[in-house]
């Protein structure tokens, strides 16, 4: 920036993202992913056989990508607010309107409450139902049935029981879903607020620190509910924090992008330089060694253990082709963006910023696919014909268009929140520092 930025230089009313710039890729995006969604939703609830079952793991795989996505967009709001930190505050409401997505996703969740998506997802589910006629007596019961993974089972079930997992799943939603609205709603408050002051802010920080700690369990056992219960006898310690640093990383990634973006479009031209996008590349390349240095910590935990129940894992994920997918992970994942976020000069550059931020989400994708979908072949097979198989022919066509269907979506209610208030809080008291960042 070529002079320093003074108030005069902040709109009174602050900068607000016109409808009409983006109504066309809102109408786009909504279209599609309304549709999707809606046919989506209708054909789970509804359907069978193979292919039904093989769709339940693409609609998986593609809302827990976006779910991780904007959790982060809550983990970067709280963490602000509670560092007190200045320079982030000319992107803290892209901060919030990504969080603020978070509540809308439970619409997307609605499958997984339903007995026919859950038979193919998840197995302990079915077994408990199949077996326990008295939930009172249900870890008896399992204990004596003839399957022996159900005796594993039986030590899970005051966890791994579905009126507790259905309580989990609406306390998710309910508990974080309340937290990052009302602390938007400080936020915004403060934009036209007559006596604009601390208070507001007091009250940001006040709710976000109780807020990050539903966060953080959120966070931790979404991920286990949804993603490790694909397999009950499988455990790992460091699956939810393995989660995260893919969620703070990728999160960072779409909030640089939306800066970008806006700014081509005339927007935050005075109070988002290159020195906010050099600190922000600084995070994801501290996210990028944290994501690989979980990575390697749990693979080597689990190796070094060679417990049967734990090795499962990444026995099925170095099996035939997926192996080759677990190596670019560790290399293209990992490798590639840490040599090219090794230079400051690449990380303040909105046009490298743009392909590596593109990049990174393309691998949040294959590391989410590799998450979720190895557990397909073997767990479909298993109730269409009892014979369980590494893949479905074909099923790579439904996990597309799960994506786009969720995508679309997403950035439905991702542009219609930044079109809801100004882009930045213009009457919070750091905004000079921010805009007259130096690092």
């Amino acid at each position: 920036m070529a002079h320093q930025v003074t108030s005069k230089d902040i709109p009174i009313n602050g900068e607000h993202l016109e409808k009409g710039k983006i109504a066309t890729l809102q109408m786009i995006c909504g279209g599609i992913g309304g549709i999707g969604l809606l046919a989506s939703i209708i054909y789970l609830v509804n359907g069978s056989g193979e292919v039904h079952g093989s769709y339940a793991f693409s609609w998986l795989f593609a809302v827990f990508f976006v779910t991780t996505i904007v959790l982060g967009g809550c983990f970067w709001t709280f963490l602000h607010n509670l560092s007190n930190s200045g320079w982030g505050t000319s992107v803290r409401r892209l901060m919030e309107n990504l969080g603020f997505v978070f509540p809308f996703m439970a619409v997307f969740f609605i499958p997984f409450l339903f007995p026919n998506v859950q038979q193919y997802l998840y197995e302990w589910m079915t077994a408990y139902r199949d077996v326990v006629g008295d939930s009172a007596n249900a870890k008896e019961q399992l204990l004596h049935d003839s399957d022996p993974h159900n005796h594993l089972l039986a030590a899970k079930t005051f966890y791994l029981n579905p009126v507790f997992w259905y309580a989990r799943v609406a306390f998710y939603f309910i508990g974080l879903g309340f937290f990052i609205f009302l602390v938007r709603k400080f936020s915004i408050a403060q934009d036209t607020d007559d006596k604009p002051g601390t208070k507001n802010l007091f009250a940001a920080r006040k709710h976000s620190s109780w807020s990050m700690i539903i966060f953080g369990v959120t966070l931790t056992f979404l991920a286990l509910d949804f993603v490790m219960a694909l397999d009950y006898s499988w455990f790992s310690t460091m699956f939810g924090v393995y989660v995260f640093a893919g969620s703070a990383l990728n999160s960072m990634a779409v909030l640089i992008l939306t800066g970008i973006f806006l700014q081509k479009m005339g927007y935050l031209k005075d109070v988002v330089t290159q020195e906010h996008y050099h600190i922000m590349g600084k995070l994801c390349f501290a996210f990028t060694v944290f994501w690989a240095y979980v990575s390697f910590s749990q693979f080597f935990l689990i190796w070094y253990a060679n417990i049967t129940e734990e090795t499962r894992y990444f026995l099925l994920r170095n099996t035939e082709n997926w192996n080759l997918l677990s190596l670019a992970l560790v290399f293209m994942h990992f490798g590639l963006p840490f040599l090219a976020l090794l230079r400051s000069d690449v990380k303040k550059s909105p046009k490298f910023m743009t392909i590596f931020c593109f990049y990174i989400l393309f691998m949040h994708v294959l590391d989410v696919y590799h998450m979720v979908i190895p557990e397909r072949g073997p767990s479909v097979g298993l109730v269409i014909d009892h014979h369980p198989q590494l893949w479905i022919s074909g099923s790579w066509l439904g996990d597309i268009l799960a994506l786009v269907f969720v995508v679309s979506a997403f950035l439905f209610i991702y542009l219609r929140n930044l079109t809801s208030a100004a882009l930045y809080p213009h009457r919070d008291p750091r905004i000079l520092e921010s805009a007259n960042l130096h690092n």
